[in-house]
């Protein structure tokens, strides 16, 4: 389906991803628009433009909806252990071992399956292979995660976590005893130039905040609880790492022969943010995992949240 506009005067001078976020998909998100624009879908006086390119009076803008495609994913019963449901999203308790969803590189049962199976709407804007998924956390990291079951709720979701609006508390066991009991670490993120397939603390890197407490400290572990101020990929991880204090059984950031074979203690235990639709401050918690306990109880532990 194409779509022509004209620009009018009084829509000039603006950035033309933001011009047609503003005017016609008020229920995508920004990048949405800025990928019609870079795969050429939008095109202006007939040619491709980039995403802040600012629109005149008399513009032509020309749109090519992307075509929907039909998701090529079996549902499949994994029995999800849904803690909240309504008309726009959910909430997640995803187990340990569990992948978010496929990718080119990844093609066996997600969480997305389940999604499928267990729910009946979810979000489109993230495409077909990712329905309903807003933010992410890793195969081995067990918790709480938010799932759009609309457009409109996936686009207000997606702009609170850029604003840092949703406040995502994880639980961690790592390696030593702190000095501190609580700390910031506040260290850029990205590619490892060491090893792509890595993440590091880098100078030219994305700005990178970790709140941390130590809630308690055992035999050579800690129990600490973090909070993300922002959301990089491994970011718990390589912080934790940085500062000495990798986290236990992390086969990638800890030591080279990592303890236990279930991968990193780490466990996304709460979730808070306000109701993309509703407005009503949403507040969520979720037990520490079995194998958290069990490492406690060998020390003779019992540690309550």
């Amino acid at each position: 389906m194409k779509q022509t506009i004209i620009v009018d005067s009084s829509n000039e001078k603006q950035r033309l991803d933001a011009f047609l976020s503003e005017s016609i998909y008020k229920n995508k998100s920004r990048s949405y628009v800025q990928n019609l624009i870079k795969n050429g879908n939008v095109l202006v006086n007939n040619e491709q433009v980039k995403t802040g390119y600012m629109i005149k009076a008399n513009d032509e803008i020309l749109l090519t909806e992307l075509e929907v495609k039909i998701l090529d994913m079996e549902p499949v019963d994994l029995k999800l252990d849904i803690v909240y449901e309504d008309d726009d999203l959910a909430v997640i308790n995803k187990p340990q071992g569990l992948v978010v969803h496929p990718a080119s590189s990844y093609k066996e049962t997600t969480l997305v399956h389940g999604l499928l199976y267990q729910i009946d709407n979810l979000s489109e804007i993230n495409g077909v292979i990712r329905p309903g998924i807003v933010h992410r956390i890793d195969k081995d990291t067990s918790g709480l995660l938010v799932v759009a079951k609309n457009d409109e709720s996936h686009r207000i979701l997606s702009e609170m976590l850029k604003k840092h609006e949703i406040s995502r508390t994880y639980l961690a066991i790592v390696y030593g005893h702190f000095e501190e009991t609580k700390a910031t670490i506040n260290a850029p993120i990205g590619r490892s130039p060491k090893n792509r397939l890595k993440m590091a603390v880098v100078k030219d890197g994305k700005a990178a905040i970790t709140h941390f407490e130590v809630l308690m400290q055992f035999d050579q572990y800690s129990l600490i609880k973090c909070e993300l101020e922002t959301g990089r990929t491994h970011q718990i991880r390589v912080h934790l790492a940085y500062i000495n204090h990798p986290i236990l059984g992390d086969s990638i950031y800890g030591p080279s022969k990592p303890y236990g074979k279930t991968g990193q203690y780490l466990h996304a235990y709460a979730l808070e943010f306000m109701h993309p639709i509703k407005k009503e401050l949403m507040t969520f918690k979720v037990d520490m995992p079995q194998k958290f306990i069990d490492l406690l109880n060998i020390f003779k532990i019992d540690f309550v949240l």
